[in-house]
């Protein structure tokens, strides 16, 4: 991919799109989540929801409260506890977590885009994917989930 593509992925428009109704968290996660899942090779996103009973005799999904990005060996985490944000970055070998460093939001949401955008360069399918990303999060369709 040339910098001279007229649909070139910068590393500001990803990090656009990842940022995009990040003030709400639980707005935040279901988008993040619609958005990689479908971006992202199913193995790569991982959700983890807690559910009510209630929710569990209707059917629902329950409620985000963790999303795990997996990008080689680097696992990205961001988690919701008591309404808030918490956010890590993990280097992780054949699923062991072997660090784990406690991050504030935007620099997560920085880290995630800078490594979207490395794969997007070096894999086409990354590239397509990464696309679908910033289509995606940025259109109102995305949103209204």
């Amino acid at each position: 991919m040339t910098e001279n593509d007229d649909d070139a992925l910068s590393l500001d428009m990803v990090t656009a799109a990842l940022r995009a109704d990040s003030t709400d968290i639980a707005i935040y996660a279901r988008v993040l989540t619609q958005s990689l899942g479908e971006a992202l090779p199913p193995d790569c996103v991982k959700v983890e929801r807690k559910q009510s009973m209630s929710e569990r005799m209707r059917g629902k999904p329950g409620e985000i409260t963790k999303i795990a990005v997996q990008l080689g060996d680097l696992q990205m985490n961001l988690g919701v506890q008591h309404g808030r944000p918490v956010a890590e970055i993990c280097r992780a070998v054949r699923g062991v977590v072997l660090s784990r460093t406690p991050v504030p939001l935007h620099e997560w949401i920085q880290a995630l885009a800078s490594e979207l955008v490395t794969r997007a360069q070096e894999n086409a399918e990354a590239a397509i994917a990464l696309r679908k990303l910033v289509a995606g999060t940025l259109s109102p369709s995305a949103r209204g989930s």
